[in-house]
């Protein structure tokens, strides 16, 4: 098996892709990632490199993605606007050897430190970009490779995640881990998936909601796919029209978003016939808005990227807005009490899941591999919730100190390290507050040394040369002191 292979099948004239105004069929797709494959063994790749995608959502990240799997690399698909900071430290951690280079990662990737990455031999660049070592339209004309096989276990994908504990990590999902999720998310239409679909691919593909729920189902129904680069309310809603968009998945904050846009039409979403949530929780309301002015129930799941992502959903369920539904089929769920006991209903647990859907661990953490799955193959997530008479679930707490901005996770103790390093910081937390739009913003308390005097402009920018913008603090309160514990542990609790 190679997970690439889900675009083989396809009747070579449907469309699979429409980016940048130019629609490409499964025929073409799949003529274009043979030849770049070629040209990735060409340079010397061999089954098991990392190699890097830092690319936006459009023909790039989907053609380099799928001629890294199916070559029997492993993907690793990167926030293309992360500073170069915090792309070296993700470079070096995982011994990346190449990365494909998209338009938007342009300007990070000319700025990281080549010094710092001695794994690193090339960086293929995209269009209109002479820089970099290999241009992708010389791979594109090499030699046609074919898919390599690849067993069930193999790693295919390292996404950077905040884990169930401590700073981000690379999680490793394998050929098996990735294919079973998309199946089991298919299978919830019971028609195997319908090629005349048509998806929206606003989620970010190097978010695995994005990369495997939105992109890897299409693909895998031989349904055509609108890649969308940078969300905008309005040019979005024009392109759901113009392309008969019938599957729309997004994050809490498009949708938080079309509900507060008086002037949209009623028939706004008139094509849509299957519309999600999910990356954070949606609040109730917002379902409601939309539901009543557009006609459209836009349902909820719960999943982490050490699940493929998908664990829950609402999808052919009543309409319960609050709710993430029940698990898909092939995935248990159960619910612990602090005692190690299953939860009763309607008392809160920790959710602990088990399938084929759950990732190997840790790259190179044995320690943290541990913590998150014990000895019986159960992920235990650190996310907490009940389950009510009907075996809907409802999340009520997250167990982790997760704080999660438009969908993406942020560890608080990325950020203080980040604060922590500037001259007169004595002490910092950071703690996550409600937001309006995007569900949570960081906000952090610092504790300046004596005889300094900080600004919070200053934090603030310190950050966002750093860290990604959505990790940066919105707001800077500077204590005395933070609360802690008999132990000294800071307790976020008290500052929130």
């Amino acid at each position: 098996m190679n997970l690439a292979s889900i675009v083989e099948p396809h009747d070579p004239a449907s469309p699979a892709l429409i980016s940048r105004g130019r629609t490409t069929t499964y025929g073409e797709l799949r003529d274009q990632v043979a030849g770049l494959r070629g040209g990735l063994v060409g340079l010397g790749l061999e089954p098991g490199d990392r190699v890097a995608i830092l690319c936006a959502n459009n023909w790039y990240f989907v053609s380099s993605y799928l001629a890294i799997l199916g070559m029997g690399a492993v993907a690793v698909p990167l926030n293309p606007l992360s500073p170069p900071r915090e792309l070296e430290r993700e470079l070096a951690s995982v011994g990346v050897r190449a990365v494909m280079v998209g338009p938007s990662g342009r300007v990070t990737v000319d700025a990281i430190d080549r010094s710092r990455l001695p794994a690193l031999e090339f960086v293929i660049h995209g269009e209109g970009h002479q820089g970099g070592d290999v241009h992708f339209d010389d791979l594109l004309t090499a030699d046609p490779a074919p898919i390599v096989e690849r067993s069930e276990d193999d790693l295919a994908v390292l996404i950077f995640t905040s884990g169930t504990a401590g700073s981000p990590k690379a999680a490793m999902l394998s050929h098996g881990n990735l294919l079973s999720s998309i199946d089991q998310v298919i299978a919830l239409r019971g028609d195997g998936g319908n090629h005349n679909d048509v998806g929206f691919a606003v989620l970010p593909m190097f978010h695995i909601f994005g990369l495997n729920v939105v992109l890897g189902t299409a693909l895998r129904a031989g349904a055509s796919v609108v890649l969308v680069e940078r969300f905008d309310p309005s040019s979005a809603i024009e392109a759901i029209q113009k392309h008969g968009v019938t599957v729309l998945a997004g994050a809490p904050t498009m949708w938080s978003t079309w509900a507060a846009m008086s002037d949209l039409p009623d028939d706004a979403f008139a094509t849509v016939g299957i519309a999600m949530s999910g990356a954070a929780s949606l609040d109730p309301q917002v379902a409601t808005t939309i539901r009543e002015r557009f006609g459209l129930e836009v349902g909820e799941g719960y999943g982490l990227t050490e699940a493929s992502p998908v664990v829950t959903t609402s999808f052919g369920l009543p309409w319960r807005p609050g709710s993430v539904g029940s698990a898909l089929d092939g995935i248990e769920i159960r619910l612990v009490d602090v005692d190690g006991q299953d939860a009763l209903i309607g008392d809160p647990g920790e959710i602990w899941v088990r399938g084929p859907n759950v990732f190997r661990g840790y790259w190179e953490d044995e320690d943290a591999t541990r913590a998150a799955l014990d000895e019986q193959g159960w992920l235990h997530t650190g996310d907490v919730a009940l389950v009510d008479d009907d075996g809907l679930i409802y999340l009520v707490d997250r167990a982790k100190d997760l704080i999660i901005v438009s969908g993406f996770n942020v560890f608080p103790a990325e950020v203080e390290d980040v604060i922590c390093e500037m001259a007169g910081v004595s002490e910092c937390a950071v703690v996550g507050v409600p937001h309006p739009h995007t569900g949570e913003s960081v906000k952090a308390f610092v504790v300046p040394a004596a005889g300094y005097a900080i600004e919070e402009d200053a934090v603030i920018e310190h950050c966002a040369e750093n860290l990604a913008r959505y990790k940066c603090p919105q707001k800077v309160n500077f204590v005395d002191t933070l609360p802690q514990n008999l132990s000294g542990k800071v307790l976020r609790r008290a500052l929130r």
